[in-house]
């Protein structure tokens, strides 16, 4: 406890980059917000009957509150040891209140899966279902939590258990039954943007013929080509959902650990334009939705411009992040 709190005072009151100490103070603090998650999680399997009654309604809202104190507490710290300032333009997101939203969001940057969260829970005031990498639940305290939240992992193809279901047929499940104030959060990109992930992307378009969505896809510089699979089987999953899409920009450039210790402390503004749409004004065919959706990644490819953001330009031998 000492380290930790010498560590908290000396990145937060002396000046220059002090890369070190900022690391040493966040990654103490983290071990112990997840330890206190913990501790938390255990008294509420307890109060359950030790599991009995975690699925009940009463518990689900306590999960779901100690999940959105969780991440206030969380980014109340990476504001005050990194710099980081997050900025949201919602002045396009009205007119779902009252029915189930469907999120969908460009994936680029360490954390912003964990950005998205805090807004669904804390803004929005929503109950989250969310789609995340497996990787994820290396950490105990989200292992722990998104498995008594409606969630799923993302397991590769290649480590798929025989029998498992499919990224679409799990979202489906997930995206069943959706009450007024839940939101499904996707990311149809399927991982962070990286040139070789885009170019493979595109690759894969022109190898299932087709070619005019790969043309489509070369001309937005900043983003991939969506998967539209789990998308249409969120919305077939319940009748009443709208969609918010999501673009966001400020942290492109944060690929690899080198990237993030050379930027410490950050300094950055991380940037989200919301837009939705009613179910009402969606279209009613998958292939309409599927062009819809691809509409909307190229105004968000357009946003990005607007703002400044990298693109992902062509991969070049020894370098994996997005280029300026």
């Amino acid at each position: 406890m000492l380290v930790l709190l010498v560590g908290g005072i000396v990145s937060w009151a002396l000046p220059g980059r002090l890369r070190a100490p900022r690391v040493l103070w966040l990654v103490s603090f983290y071990v112990v917000w997840d330890a206190v998650a913990l501790v938390a999680l255990f008294g509420l399997w307890v109060g359950s009957g030790f599991g009995w009654a975690l699925d009940r309604p009463g518990f689900r809202r306590a999960h779901v509150r100690l999940a959105g104190a969780m991440l206030s507490v969380l980014f109340w710290q990476v504001r005050w040891t990194l710099r980081l300032q997050i900025d949201a333009d919602l002045s396009e997101a009205g007119g779902l209140d009252g029915a189930p939203m469907l999120v969908v969001s460009r994936h680029a940057g360490p954390g912003d899966s964990f950005v998205l969260m805090d807004r669904i829970l804390n803004t929005a005031r929503r109950e989250p279902r969310v789609v995340l990498k497996d990787t994820l639940q290396w950490d105990p305290a989200i292992d722990v939590l998104l498995h008594r939240i409606p969630s799923y992992f993302v397991v590769p193809r290649s480590r798929r258990r025989p029998g498992a279901p499919t990224g679409t047929e799990a979202v489906t499940a997930l995206a069943t039954g959706l009450a007024p104030d839940s939101a499904v959060l996707l990311f149809p990109e399927g991982g962070n943007v990286t040139p070789r992930r885009r170019d493979a992307r595109i690759a894969a378009l022109r190898a299932a013929g087709e070619d005019d969505l790969a043309e489509l896809a070369v001309t937005m510089p900043h983003v991939m080509a969506p998967h539209v699979g789990g998308f249409l089987a969120a919305l077939d999953a319940t009748p009443t959902t709208g969609v918010a899409v999501v673009a966001h920009t400020g942290l492109e450039r944060l690929v690899a650990p080198r990237d993030i210790w050379r930027e410490l402390p950050m300094d950055k503004r991380l940037t989200l334009k919301v837009w939705s749409t009613p179910r009402a004004d969606l279209p009613s065919g998958d292939e309409e939705r599927a062009a819809w959706l691809y509409a909307q990644w190229v105004r968000l490819d357009a946003w990005l411009a607007a703002a400044g953001a990298p693109t992902a330009s062509p991969a070049r031998p020894g370098r994996r992040g997005p280029t300026p």
